[in-house]
């Protein structure tokens, strides 16, 4: 594959207002070319990019194309940093008015050089905000797709459309549909950028001299103009993979915008490794039709505030995964010490979820086309969500880490909308740990809140994942949560029900839709703040799941919660998988009463307190 750096244009505003400014601030680069003007950390914007593509193993040449006028400066540059002088062409240009067009001197150099090969396009005059971004990753997607190439990224604010190649992207196959150059502000909702960046078989190599056939004027032979009509009327693949970091060409552009954007790109570059990211996900209980989200049903869940998982990302030289001291222990006591442990909590701890993640989402961005930058870390969690109990400790820890990765590498909501994010984490669980879990608990974490869903087969089947509507949280009622101290019996909850359903027994087939039912009614009743009525659900979901997954499943310990609630008149139910009940008892002294009953049982109890992510909410204590 050839890299060739585009450096041939002429900046003549940007010059001549150097060259005139009387604040003395830039007199010494007067007469310096766009490209070798000081970039990010003082770097030179061409140092940058020749430090990206110097490698052998990625590219056999790299060429540099400038025009008459900044020859001697590009050659001067070249013998100081190693580049091959042979390689820098002369496109034989000397003003503004004479120049050829980016994609004459595209041309050129292919033509005159006699090369063959895949080809690498970038403007070595162009602002990165990125200065770690792994050009191997951008490679290897242009390789994976039958057709070109092109970056962009999402304009900030304040950057308007008018200004830059607007591409609109299939975010299924990544083919960009369409392309308009510096379209009129309204014309497009996509705020995607192209910029100077492509990568192009050596097949569609011929194309660029029937476009310029076309195109007789140097003004028209940019590479916007080749790839609208490459794109909308040759109707060639091209591809699209975002990179998300800024850029800015400068081009003809005034010095108070190469000053403006070269400040603010040096102050992010600052700003970025300096504070650790921590972030943090609640608990969850399923408060109705659970365990009904992994047979096309529909729940309602709720985070809680009691307990929480925290995932901490700092910038490093190296990646680092560090264990925790509890969950993940490396030294004991001795070999009883050993044993009791391993006995009461089990080989699995956190590390293996952070692990998984980062694996998933390198995965997943190299597949969607986000080139990552090369940038590393270290990673550490904490988690106070009681384990084996049910109330989703290991998606919080997932979900945690996905929410620290996306903000280190810039990547946002429309990269990886919520709903496509729930089905990442549960990913993660169940294809890299083999975890056995439901939609459920990632989406509640995910959105926050007081949340119903529906996963419906006809809503997985077309779009992939359920409906998922956030519901009002004000004036809930006083739920509370118990749970066992050694849940140890409490692990065989989904028993073998999933290979029933599947096979299309009537009795699971037929429960499961009467989850679904209990759950529109039980939204009916939330709305309507019926909280006797929301109990009685309550009660009947408990007793639809005892039915299917019988005692014997449900283990002695949950029974026996369930039925220290009900001999004080509360509702009660499982919010997960097992070892924890979630209950519903209107009467305030019978739940005094109810909660030393549990702890004099040996069960841990506690009244939630919901997790709301807009911040208010108001828990009614007397209804």
């Amino acid at each position: 594959m050839i890299c060739i750096l585009l450096v041939a244009g002429h900046g003549a505003v940007l010059e001549t207002q150097i060259k005139n400014d009387i604040t003395g601030l830039y007199g010494q680069l007067a007469g310096v070319p766009k490209a070798l003007l000081p970039g990010i950390g003082g770097k030179k914007i061409l140092d940058f990019w020749w430090e990206t593509v110097n490698t052998r193993q990625l590219f056999s040449e790299v060429y540099l194309v400038t025009n008459a006028d900044k020859y001697k400066h590009y050659e001067r540059w070249a013998t100081a940093n190693d580049f091959p002088v042979e390689n820098v062409v002369n496109d034989g240009s000397t003003t503004l008015e004479g120049r050829l067009g980016a994609v004459a001197d595209l041309e050129l150099v292919i033509r005159s050089r006699k090369l063959e090969d895949d080809i690498v396009v970038i403007a070595g005059d162009m602002l990165c905000a990125d200065q770690n971004f792994d050009i191997a990753q951008v490679l290897r997607f242009f390789r994976s797709k039958p057709g070109e190439l092109a970056i962009y990224y999402e304009l900030e604010q304040g950057e308007k459309s008018s200004s830059r190649g607007i591409v609109e992207v299939c975010p299924d196959t990544h083919r960009i549909t369409c392309f308009l150059e510096k379209p009129p502000e309204g014309v497009m909702a996509s705020r995607l950028a192209s910029v100077v960046f492509y990568c192009i078989r050596k097949a569609t190599l011929p194309y660029l001299s029937d476009f310029l056939t076309l195109q007789p004027k140097a003004q028209d032979r940019s590479f916007g103009r080749f790839w609208e009509w490459l794109i909308n009327d040759e109707k060639l693949p091209v591809f699209g993979m975002k990179l998300p970091t800024g850029f800015q060409l400068i081009g003809q552009v005034e010095l108070s915008d190469y000053t403006k954007w070269l400040a603010h790109y040096s102050a992010q570059q600052q700003e970025s490794p300096v504070n650790p990211i921590t972030c943090y996900l609640y608990a969850r209980v399923g408060l109705m039709g659970n365990p009904s989200d992994g047979f096309n049903g529909k729940t309602i869940a709720m985070t809680i505030s009691n307990f929480w998982a925290e995932v901490t990302l700092v910038e490093s030289q190296t990646l680092v995964l560090l264990p925790h001291p509890l969950n993940d222990p490396t030294e004991f006591g001795s070999l009883q010490d050993l044993y009791c442990i391993s006995r009461k909590e089990g080989y699995l701890g956190g590390l293996r979820l952070l692990q998984a993640t980062c694996k998933k989402f390198y995965q997943f961005c190299s597949k969607q086309g986000i080139a990552l930058t090369k940038q590393n870390f270290t990673l550490k969690y904490d988690t106070n969500i009681p384990r084996q109990v049910g109330l989703a400790g290991s998606s919080a820890i997932v979900s945690a880490t996905l929410k620290c990765l996306m903000k280190f590498y810039n990547i946002t909501d429309s990269d990886l909308p919520k709903p496509i994010r729930a089905n990442f984490i549960l990913n993660v669980e169940t294809d890299e740990l083999f975890i056995t879990a439901g939609l459920q608990d990632r989406v509640v974490q995910v959105y926050e809140g007081l949340v119903y869903m529906d996963f419906s087969k006809h809503l997985m089947d077309e779009q992939g994942y359920g409906d998922y509507i956030c519901m009002d949280m004000y004036s809930l009622p006083t739920f509370w949560l118990a749970y066992l101290n050694d849940p140890s019996d409490s692990g065989r909850i989904h028993s073998n029900v999933r290979q029933r359903w599947l096979n299309g027994e009537t009795e699971v087939v037929e429960a499961m839709k009467s989850f679904a039912e209990l759950t529109d009614q039980a939204r009916t009743a939330l709305q309507g703040k019926d909280w006797s009525r929301l109990g009685q659900l309550m009660d009947d979901n408990f007793e639809l799941r005892r039915s299917v997954y019988t005692d014997g499943c449900l283990g002695p310990g949950n029974l026996k919660m369930v039925q220290l609630a009900k001999q004080f008149g509360s509702a009660v139910k499982l919010p997960g998988s097992g070892g924890a009940v979630v209950g519903l008892c209107l009467d305030q002294e019978r739940l005094v009463e109810m909660r030393k009953s549990f702890q004099e049982a040996g069960c841990v109890f506690c009244v939630i307190v919901p997790y709301n992510p807009s911040g208010s909410i108001s828990v009614n204590r007397q209804d």
